[in-house]
């Protein structure tokens, strides 16, 4: 699932983008207020997480505009407290309404929440990939194989989502990191290897031979 963050904080900003990520969201961040309804329609997301009080404009505003020509799940979020707030973002067209400062879980479980409503049954269809025989189940965090569950770590699941959503094409050591840790700078190079390393190995524990292909200077690909 994809979610646009319209957020004029960078340090929210930054740390919204890498939670949402690790929660296997697609994330695009959009940084330029004036255009927001056009930016939104350009990227076309599940569901967009927006700030109330930006620079020139509101949340309120924008969220109208987008009604205006797509029909997609708002979320706002903000640190304004006032209980009449909350009924405007809802009587402008907003699913829900979130404080700050807010709990990752709660946040995490009403975005979700949201998209089920929007989505429906074709939310459980997103969550699960396939592959040569090979399923992969985000919601889970599994991977299944004739009947047979593998257990993920976080960082073996994002690996594997990566590999999955980029099937048949090389993925390169250096996305890889940058999907994982936000900047390769300070990761041994080693370190993606060694999972990698640990994945082929699982996979091997339920039969799954030659899954993910190395190419020296391309990367990996299923």
């Amino acid at each position: 699932m994809h979610i646009a963050i319209v957020e004029d904080d960078p340090v929210i900003r930054k740390e919204l983008k890498t939670l949402l990520e690790n929660a296997m969201y697609q994330v695009t961040v959009l940084e330029e207020f004036d255009r927001v309804p056009e930016q939104v329609e350009k990227c076309q997301p599940d569901l967009v997480l927006l700030d109330v009080t930006l620079p020139g404009t509101t949340g309120f505003d924008i969220c109208m505009k987008i009604r205006e020509k797509l029909s997609l799940p708002i979320v706002f979020l903000t640190s304004r407290m006032d209980a009449m707030d909350e009924l405007t973002g809802i009587m402008k067209g907003g699913d829900d309404y979130i404080r700050k400062p807010y709990q990752t879980p709660i946040l995490l479980a009403r975005i979700g929440a949201v998209l089920k409503r929007y989505k429906g049954s074709t939310l459980q269809e997103v969550t699960r990939l396939e592959h040569k025989g090979v399923s992969l189940d985000i919601s889970k965090c599994v991977l299944e194989y004739r009947g047979e569950e593998l257990e993920l770590t976080k960082n073996e699941m994002k690996i594997l989502h990566n590999l999955f959503q980029n099937a048949g094409n090389f993925v390169s050591r250096m996305d890889l990191t940058e999907y994982l840790w936000e900047s390769q700078i300070f990761i041994d190079d080693n370190t993606l290897s060694v999972y990698v390393t640990r994945i082929r190995e699982k996979l091997r524990s339920i039969g799954i031979e030659d899954f993910i292909e190395t190419k020296r200077g391309m990367g990996y690909r299923i």
